[in-house]
């Protein structure tokens, strides 16, 4: 009668298998500590080094100001520069980040994004503008609070411009392939849906970001117009 243990070769293989086991297992509890370092870093680290970049080309830019450098007119800042500052008072006295041009990850890591090809501050068109809802600094985290009378207060080399918020972000959620809302006189494709006033040579802005925090196809909208400028004595 065999043993109650089994044979050697059983007891071998049962070996085999219990350290192919237990290496498994340490392997998976490895790739689970990567994954949630990974999360952690994306949710509170990016917003660290974000901010701490936000806060340097800010003051960076407000010494450049100093210069009175006519250079320095967002027209003239290349792609991946900062060109303005943004303030929204809805989220908070100590509120501000700087618009960097274009949309790129690295320009949106550091701040807004001012899409190409659309209007400068203060002109007349459609100033478009792009910012993270959630990590690297999240500037409009709390976009589906501001609500229509809202400001959003621009300030550039030469001048400060005060937009009104128009529309509620909360109302038109698009998908990010919705290239009419960044078009200088952004017309809504669906009938009776949210958009600007259908009035030639106005001085436009739009605010863009992620529709969910955790989902990033839709994009929540929110449409402003220009209602006071300011220009800035040299």
């Amino acid at each position: 009668m065999a043993a109650t243990g089994g044979t050697d070769d059983d007891r071998a293989r049962r070996g085999r298998g219990g350290r192919v086991a237990f290496w498994i297992g340490v392997a998976m509890m490895l790739v689970g500590v990567v994954l949630l370092g990974y999360v952690g870093w994306q949710f509170w680290g990016t917003n660290w080094q974000s901010h701490r970049q936000q806060e340097k080309v800010t003051r960076a830019l407000q010494t450049q100001w100093k210069a009175a450098d006519p250079r320095l007119e967002p027209k003239y800042v290349p792609k991946g520069q900062a060109s303005a500052l943004i303030r929204i008072p809805a989220f908070g006295k100590g509120y501000v980040v700087p618009v960097l041009e274009g949309i790129t990850p690295d320009v949106l890591a550091r701040g807004f994004g001012h899409f190409p090809n659309t209007a400068h501050p203060g002109e007349v068109g459609n100033y478009a503008l792009a910012g993270h809802r959630v990590t690297h600094g999240e500037p409009l985290r709390r976009m589906p609070d501001l609500r229509p009378g809202d400001s959003v207060i621009v300030e550039t080399a030469n001048a400060t411009y005060t937009y009104r918020l128009d529309t509620n972000p909360n109302h038109l959620v698009v998908p990010f392939t919705a290239g009419w809302v960044i078009g200088p006189l952004p017309k809504n494709p669906e009938s009776g849906g949210v958009q600007p006033a259908q009035r030639g040579g106005q001085r436009l802005i739009t605010l863009t970001t992620c529709s969910e925090i955790f989902h990033t196809d839709g994009r929540s909208i929110a449409f402003g117009h220009l209602v006071k400028t300011v220009r800035k004595d040299r």
